[in-house]
């Protein structure tokens, strides 16, 4: 090997260090999932991730206005395009991920949209508060509920949920491997399930930073106003109504989460136990909602870590059990 090239094989081991360092650090329940990957398939979950991480650290920094976000992310994307085109780059993320993008033939597309997605939170619609709420609020601390970022119908949810999860998922599954094309709607209804429980784990947050994932039309459907989340989240109680609009949003999440499970089979089998890792710890997220009769007020619903261990235990004996079945394909 040449002198080079060896540098140039440290430099990108160090970059996918870097990106296995932010996975670690902030992937959570995803991360538990890329372990039961092999190594050079995790390596690219994380190149993926810590781009996705970096583009929502951009889109969430509100210290700056949001045209400011705006820009900040579309000269950091025009960076992107020139480290992805092969133009020289310092950034440890771009290299790492421009190395998977060439390795697993992923559409430059599909990342592009990666990003799109997280700036919509920056395009959605702006809603403002009644007067009631306003003065519930009180005129002299402004707060982030002086406007509601809101979708009016499922539909401009299910939008969004498209590019701020399915896309990771078709990336995903071009790492993970498939060859039925059926896999790929499959996956797009998986992210939507995923997206669906964290919208749902999330409602206080979200509202905490002005943010209202429910569709308006349900809102209107169970006859909860905007105004009764802020109370919620202000420790009021939660009535029967708000209680069954979330109940409706969980039951779209289980329909979704059926081509989650139906994906499995579809997945390359030494991929197939981190993708199953990934769906069991997620599905056991919205049970735990379920189970709590709603109540994401009180306090954030979580996954226990022992269970989250118990999952990942089982989808490494999933992997040992593909090794030992003297399955032969490259990424074992």
């Amino acid at each position: 090997m040449t002198p080079g090239r060896r540098l140039t094989d440290l430099k990108l081991d160090a970059a996918y260090e870097k990106c296995r360092e932010i996975a670690r650090r902030q992937a959570k329940n995803f991360y538990y999932a890329f372990l039961a990957l092999p190594k050079h398939k995790r390596d690219a979950i994380c190149a993926v991730y810590a781009f996705m991480r970096h583009a929502d650290d951009l889109s969430d920094d509100e210290s700056r206005s949001r045209e400011e976000r705006r820009a900040d992310l579309a000269a950091w994307l025009a960076d992107w395009h020139s480290a992805a085109s092969g133009e020289p780059t310092d950034d440890p993320v771009f290299t790492a991920l421009a190395d998977t993008q060439a390795s697993f033939q992923i559409p430059l597309e599909l990342l592009d949209q990666l990003v799109q997605g997280t700036s919509m939170d920056l395009e959605s619609a702006l809603v403002p508060p009644t007067p009631e709420a306003a003065a519930a609020n009180g005129a002299a601390e402004p707060r982030p509920w002086n406007t509601y970022t809101t979708f009016a119908t499922f539909e401009d949810l299910r939008r969004y949920c498209y590019y701020v999860a399915s896309v990771v998922g078709l990336v995903c599954i071009r790492i993970f491997g498939y060859s039925d094309p059926r896999a790929e709607s499959l996956a797009e209804d998986t992210g939507i399930a995923f997206q669906l429980t964290n919208i749902l784990r999330d409602v206080r947050e979200d509202a905490e930073r002005g943010r209202i994932y429910l569709p308006l039309d349900a809102l209107d459907r169970f006859g909860v106003r905007v105004e009764d989340l802020a109370a919620l989240r202000n420790g009021a109680h939660m009535t029967l109504n708000q209680r069954e609009l979330l109940e409706s949003l969980a039951k779209r999440a289980e329909d979704y989460y059926k081509s989650g499970f139906a994906l499995l089979p579809l997945i390359d089998g030494g991929s197939r136990p981190a993708l199953w890792v990934l769906v069991t710890i997620y599905h056991r997220l919205l049970r735990r909602i379920e189970r709590r009769d709603y109540d994401v007020f009180s306090e954030r619903v979580r996954v226990p870590l022992i269970t989250r261990l118990t999952v990942l235990f089982r989808g490494l004996l999933r992997v040992l059990r593909y090794r030992l079945s003297g399955a032969s394909d490259a990424e074992s």
